[in-house]
């Protein structure tokens, strides 16, 4: 009896064990997932120039294309509805939600190259040239219930021009 005691212990360890290795998987796949939807959107974002600005020899980012280009980017490669729901058949199963835009350009009255720091997402960044900064974030996934729950996980990415010098 005690024997098979030890046993169900053990076993059940291993299957706690198990579904703690799974769950990390899936937080390593989703992260790497909008990791790279995230640096790609940031880029189709920073593409979003004002031509006539540009014409004027300014690198001028144009908000409004830039966060449409971005949104669009992100529901494309994420398999996201408009309101960025995952629909059928997308590797997330949670919202994704922007929690920061931010371009930075000639406009916004810097001199580059510039110190970017933000301290509530962790990013300090010295900013070559204009810039189209995003953080994005979804929800943790769960396979174990626990006493404390999971951080969401939470994406920066930036996408620079380099000026030529």
């Amino acid at each position: 009896m005690d024997y098979i005691i030890k046993l169900a212990f053990v076993l059940l360890i291993f299957i706690y064990s198990w579904f703690f290795q799974a769950q990390n998987q899936e937080w390593d796949i989703d992260r790497e997932l909008l990791k790279s939807a995230n640096n790609m959107a940031v880029h189709d974002a920073a593409q979003e120039m004002n031509e006539s600005e540009r014409a004027r020899g300014r690198l001028i980012i144009d908000r409004a294309a830039a966060e449409a280009s971005f949104k669009e980017t992100l529901e494309a490669n994420l398999g996201l509805d408009d309101s960025l729901n995952p629909r059928a058949g997308s590797r997330l199963s949670s919202r994704v939600d922007v929690v920061h835009f931010e371009v930075i350009d000639e406009s916004s009255g810097v001199t580059f190259p510039f110190l970017y720091e933000d301290s509530r997402y962790g990013i300090t960044k010295y900013i070559q040239g204009p810039s189209v900064i995003a953080v994005i974030k979804t929800r943790h996934p769960a396979l174990i219930a626990r006493a404390r729950t999971q951080e969401d996980i939470q994406v920066p990415a930036i996408q620079e021009y380099k000026y030529n010098k």
